[in-house]
This record gives C-alpha cells, structure tokens and sequence, in this order.
C-alpha cells in the first residue's frame, strides 16, 4: 500500500480518539465554548461549593410556554428587582461596519436620559443581552445603559465570517462611538465597559485599544490567556500563534485533513446536542452552583431561540470554537493591562468565586499584574450578575459612582 495509506490507517484510531475527547470537551463546555479562552497557565483552585442538579426535561412545544409563564414569575428574593421582558424580535438595532461587511446587531438601552456616565455590558459565549436582564433596569436609574449582542451570537447577524477576539473588540468600539456617542475629542463623552466571560475579555481588550472612549472597565469573570512561562510552553504557543495569525489552518497530509474532518464532525455535533432545552438548563445550574433558581425556562428560551432560527449557527459556532477555543492569538491580558494603567483606566474584578470555568486564579493573576485592579468577591458562580444580581449591581453601581466623581 502507499505510504500515505498506510500512515493514515496507523493513525486512525487515535484520530478517532482525539476526535472523541474533543467531542466530550466541547459537550462539556457546551454554551462557555470558548470560555476555555480562560487561563490554563494558571493554577487552578477546586471550589468547594459547586453543586449539581438534575435538569426538567421540556418537550419541543413546551418550550415557548414555559418561557412566557416564566416571564410573569419571579424568585422571592428577587420580587423586588425590575426585569428585561426575553423580545424573540428584538429590541432595538444598529449596523456595525466591519472589515466583513456590514451586520445588524440587537441591543437594548435604558435610562439615556440619565446624567451618570454611560455604562455598556457584553454578554459572554452562547448568551446574549436578555442575560443582563436583572441588571439593567437596576443600573438604568442612575445611568445610560446599553446592552448588546455580539456579533454571530443572540438575534444580531450570524454571518460566516472569521470570528476573533479582534472582531468583537472592534464591535464594542464602534457601538461606543456610533450609538453611545463617545468621542476621542478632547472633553468628549466617555463610557464604561464591563463584560462576563468572552465579553469580559472584549471590554478589556476594547478599553485597551480604545482609550479615548472608555472610563473604566468591569470584568466579570472574565476570559482571556496569559502568556505561558514554561519555555516548551511558549515555543508551542508561538508557533500556534503563527499559524492563526497566517489566517489559515495548519493542515498537511491525508491524516491531517482527516483530523480537520472529524473534529469539524463532533463540533457540528456537540452543537446539536448543546442547543437542547434540557441540555441548556444542565449547563447553565452547573455554573449557577450556590443559586440555580434564575435557571428558568425563560433564561434556557432566550439561548435556545436564537440557535433554532438561524442556518449559519452551526458553523458559526464551529468557527468560534476553532478560532477561539484556546484564546485569541494576538492579545494576552499581560500585554493589555499596562495599556489600561498608561491611559489611567480603572478595571475592576466583580468574581463569581464559585465559578467551575473559570477559577478565581484567573482574577489572582491580574491583580498580580495589575495591584490598582479593585475587586469585590461574589458568593456565586460563572454568571454572578444573573445568579447574584443585586450584589452585582451593588458593586456595579459603586464602581460606576466612582467614575462619576
């Protein structure tokens, strides 16, 4: 047999085995995906605290009904919290321009006639807006907020296009200038960023590239990578840089292409099963680990929707997960912090300390890099500004009345 033949035959079985184990990576990361942008260069600490729970099931045409009777519901302890109403339509819109072409992306804003500094928020993977909904009613009395959904994510366009961390940083910048007003000028209006998850890494990295419209930045269990310090490390991480930033896959010979084939497969598959109501929910109690009571089946319809309507989501979640499964290639939050210290920035930690994903490690080390980074410790998990919204927006608001002075 020829050479290539029987290479690929020899290996087989252990691209089989890489495809498996990247099917039960991405199973386990379900709706956080690229949330493994987190730090694997930094020590991880078991939280003591996280529990489990097991899902209700829900039919297919269960579905809208349930979402619309947990509207008119609430938990006791959050009787008291005004709530954005899930729009399946949509909210408001606005066209962002990038170099990909022009896309429509959903937003929400409250409170424009307020006089505080304008506060935007940035949900993380595979949620959308809708997940700020205990926080921005809150905020909005003091404030302008604005909420939007990233692009390929919640009811915004799902283009094929190359998903980065460079398209979302660029996403936020411009919805800073175009429908928030900021401006560079001198004097001109400035607004504060925050995010959870992938969207705390792209409020860091848009208060750092865009100083001129920002006030300071919130990170709420935020994502991002560190440089590796290990040499064998850093060498395998430059060449994995590299080859993104080439902007193409490093795929040559049969066993190679095969590999692509298969994790392309068990992506577009663990998709499938992903998106499933009941699948949503587990994912979504397993990060909500000291109150799972927000995992309602209003929360599961907002992410579940989005996911059935669209024909691209598949791919787009393929690309994600491909492009940013390990973290961005061209920005480490080492290199992104002092940019924030040199323009006087404030970044705040607002951390979930029970967070399964992302460890409070993570937030150790940027106050490691960073020692006038503020930090308030919530007794939540992944989400902590829908698990424990009202510490949330306790910390929010005295982080934004800061500013304000």
């Amino acid at each position: 047999r020829p050479a290539t033949t029987r290479a690929c035959t020899r290996n087989t079985p252990k691209v089989l085995r890489m495809a498996k184990r990247k099917l039960a990576v991405c199973l386990l990361l379900g709706l956080a995906g690229a949330s493994a942008f987190a730090s694997r260069h930094v020590s991880s600490r078991a939280s003591s605290r996280q529990r489990f729970s097991v899902a209700r099931q829900y039919a297919p045409e269960e579905n809208a009904a349930a979402a619309a009777a947990s509207a008119t519901t609430s938990t006791p302890s959050l009787e008291s919290l005004e709530k954005l109403k899930w729009e399946p339509s949509g909210t408001l819109s606005w066209d962002f321009e990038s170099s990909e072409g022009t896309h429509t992306i959903n937003y929400v804003a409250e409170g424009i006639d307020k006089p505080g500094t304008p506060l935007v928020l940035i949900h993380g993977f595979g949620a959308s807006s809708f997940h700020w909904r205990y926080n921005v009613p809150a905020l909005a009395k003091d404030r302008p907020v604005y909420a939007f959904d990233l692009l390929g994510f919640g009811l915004s366009d799902k283009p094929l296009v190359g998903y980065s961390a460079e398209i979302w940083r660029d996403q936020a910048g411009k919805f800073l200038e175009e429908v928030v007003g900021c401006s560079g000028a001198p004097g001109g209006k400035k607004a504060a960023v925050a995010g959870n998850s992938l969207g705390g890494f792209s409020a860091l990295y848009c208060a750092a590239e865009y100083p001129d419209l920002v006030s300071g930045c919130v990170m709420l269990n935020g994502a991002g990578r560190f440089k590796p310090t290990d040499p064998e490390a850093a060498a395998a991480e430059a060449a994995r840089a590299a080859v993104a930033a080439a902007g193409r896959d490093e795929q040559e010979g049969l066993v190679d292409k095969l590999k692509a084939f298969l994790t392309k497969g068990v992506i577009y598959g663990s998709f499938f099963v992903t998106k499933q109501p009941a699948r949503i929910e587990q994912v979504l109690r397993q990060v909500y680990p000291i109150d799972n009571s927000n995992v309602d089946a209003e929360l599961v319809e907002s992410i579940r929707f989005p996911a059935d309507t669209s024909p691209n989501c598949a791919e787009v979640f393929f690309r994600v997960i491909t492009k940013n499964g390990s973290g961005p290639a061209t920005a480490y939050i080492d290199d992104l912090l002092p940019k924030l210290t040199a323009a006087k920035i404030p970044l705040s930690l607002v951390w979930g300390e029970s967070d399964p994903w992302i460890r409070p490690a993570a937030a150790d080390k940027i106050q490691s890099l960073k020692p006038d980074t503020q930090r308030v410790s919530i007794d939540a998990g992944h989400c902590p500004h829908d698990e424990a919204p009202e510490a949330v927006n306790a910390a929010l608001s005295a982080f934004m009345a800061g500013i304000d002075a």
